[in-house]
């Protein structure tokens, strides 16, 4: 029995001398400071990512490429489209044949349309008969040199021609495809005694806004 005690402690020292080895602390006993060499140090924990901020680094090389606004179709130039008037009875716009551009109820004149985009928000209006059959002719703001206010007639078109490039932007709080459309500032509007006309903002009545409607894909002119 005292061999097999003194065995089992001589084996209880051994291990704690390897423990000691193994961790590089020293043995002491409760009321004894370890020094620092003895001390183990944790090794610190990766740094997580804070919220909004970029990581070290990030932005040297490549830019992430960033979305392209899209267009809707209706202004892509590939797209023919027939155009109403929002708040209108019936009806819907129409380039009236060696006349102007008007509201009409029945089949006259040419009422298919393709805003063919020229860059800065500008379009070229070509009008067609229906179903978009043969040579466009385009939207032009005119002058009567009169009293009479601007309007819209039908001419050549003529992509330099300033008279021709027409503005077409998104009607603010309007639904969808809903624009308001203008020439050199002067706005497209509904007038109760002139019918259509292009006129400036200034004391004018509010501009009118118009939906355009997908009707297919754009004739190949």
């Amino acid at each position: 029995m005292v061999v097999g005690r003194w065995l089992a402690g001589a084996s209880l020292v051994a291990l704690t001398s390897v423990a000691a080895t193994v961790y590089g602390v020293a043995s002491a006993s409760e009321n004894d400071t370890p020094t620092p060499s003895a001390v183990a140090v944790e090794a610190p924990a990766a740094a997580a990512p804070v919220a909004g901020l970029r990581p070290p680094g990030a932005g040297k090389g490549r830019p992430t490429p960033q979305p392209t606004p899209s267009i809707d179709a209706v202004l892509s130039g590939k797209r023919r489209v027939t155009i109403v008037r929002v708040g209108a009875f019936e009806g819907g716009l129409s380039l009236l044949d060696g006349g102007r551009l008007a509201e009409v109820d029945d089949d006259r004149g040419r009422q298919v349309f393709v805003p063919t985009p020229l860059g800065s928000g500008e379009f070229l209006m070509k009008a067609y008969y229906g179903g978009g059959t043969g040579k466009p002719i385009c939207w032009q703001a005119h002058n009567p040199q009169n009293t009479q206010p601007l309007y819209v007639r039908g001419a050549t078109c003529r992509a330099n021609d300033p008279a021709q490039r027409f503005v077409i932007t998104a009607a603010e709080g309007g639904g969808p495809r809903e624009y308001v459309i203008s020439n050199r500032w002067a706005y497209l509007r509904d007038s109760v005694r002139s019918g259509l006309i292009l006129e400036e903002l200034g004391d004018a009545a509010p501009f009118s806004s118009f939906r355009f409607n997908d009707t297919g894909p754009a004739p190949r002119t």
